[in-house]
């Protein structure tokens, strides 16, 4: 129970660096500092610690970012793929769309080669989608 809540927090926490990092005054604010300690070192004469610390701090931020993206990424990865999910579960698309995850390689890239292919064609032929999708489902009728 315990750890469950700590976990939560911990999450809210990152998606709220999340949130505040992702903002166009953050880059800003960082480029500023980043500037000014590169002025700071060079009107300093460089000294290795100056150098060392500001590399130290980089680095631990960038690892501390890294796993702030990687979490709040697959958080949305996941909510995305359940709302997709959903949406085929419930549409009359084909259900071997549903277990694609699970699928061999060779029946990823067959699946995505005859996605290419068909987007090739409406390309082409300049033709709606939809309606083409209608019209293939059409053509896969018994009796065609």
């Amino acid at each position: 129970m315990e750890s469950s809540r700590i976990r939560l927090r911990l999450s809210k926490l990152l998606h709220w660096v999340g949130d505040i990092t992702s903002r166009a005054s953050a880059a800003t604010l960082v480029a500023t500092l980043t500037i000014a300690c590169v002025v700071l070192l060079i009107v300093s004469g460089l000294p290795s610690a100056g150098e060392e610390a500001f590399s130290s701090a980089v680095a631990a931020i960038t690892v501390i970012m890294l796993f702030v993206i990687q979490h709040t990424q697959s958080r949305q990865q996941i909510v995305t793929q359940l709302k997709l999910d959903e949406l085929i579960r419930t549409s009359p698309a084909d259900d071997l769309f549903m277990h694609l995850e699970a699928g061999e390689d060779d029946e990823l890239i067959e699946r995505e080669s005859d996605q290419i292919a068909l987007h090739d064609t409406l390309r082409e032929s300049g033709a709606d989608p939809e309606r083409a999708a209608v019209s293939d489902e059409a053509s896969d009728e018994p009796g065609d």
